[in-house]
């Protein structure tokens, strides 16, 4: 895919769902925004065991976004690497220590108690 080309949402997901899977991310999330929101299309929620972890799936990620899809992202807190926003345009990534994820709770803002799609 070349840069002048941009992936469609679907396309941008399957590759965040991918990076995350293969950095062993838990609980991973994907919320549908479509028609919620006009923030993006997808919202996708993961976890990592430990600070370091969390910053190096974001590390890790936001380089296979520049590299496979030319999407340059923005990226909040992976100094301190208890939550980390990744925003690739369409789709917003959140990865989270465990107990800062349930902190905050996300899920619960976004999806209706019985819809939660997870992937692992």
């Amino acid at each position: 895919m070349t840069a002048q080309t941009q992936p469609d949402s679907e396309t941008l997901l399957a590759g965040i769902l991918t990076s995350l899977a293969d950095d062993k991310a838990e609980d991973v999330v994907q919320i549908d925004l479509r028609g919620k929101t006009e923030i993006g299309d997808y919202m996708v929620i993961a976890s990592g065991r430990s600070t370091r972890q969390v910053a190096s799936m974001a590390e890790k990620l936001a380089d296979r976004l520049k590299q496979e899809f030319g999407r340059l992202s923005k990226v909040e807190g992976k100094e301190t690497g208890d939550w980390v926003l990744i925003d690739a345009g369409d789709v917003l990534v959140h990865i989270f220590r465990p107990e800062v994820r349930e902190f905050y709770q996300l899920e619960k803002m976004w999806l209706p108690a019985s819809s939660t799609s997870r992937t692992n």
